[in-house]
């Protein structure tokens, strides 16, 4: 079970543009297995959903915790690890 205050946030409206996605990616990066992370937007940050399933499929869930206009809340988890880094299908 996930503990709010430990979610690390990102509100991209306080970053500049250019610097917005390395952000958001560095953060990502680090999320341990199961952890999560809140980004804030003041639009729907839908390219940014498919840019992480482009890089990394099947890592990272995606929830809508707001949905605009004004403002647009997601929190992105990384998935459990299996607990198995081999090829066996286990």
């Amino acid at each position: 079970m996930l503990n709010s205050s430990n979610i690390p946030e990102v509100d991209v409206r306080l970053i500049p543009p250019p610097h917005r996605h390395p952000t958001i990616f560095g953060v990502l990066t680090a999320l341990a297995p199961g952890g999560a992370m809140h980004v804030t937007s003041d639009h729907d940050p839908r390219p940014l959903h498919y840019q992480i399933e482009t890089r990394y499929p099947d890592e990272f869930g995606w929830l809508y915790l707001e949905q605009g206009p004004e403002v647009w809340r997601v929190q992105i988890t990384r998935a459990d690890s299996s607990g198995c880094d081999c090829c066996c299908g286990h």
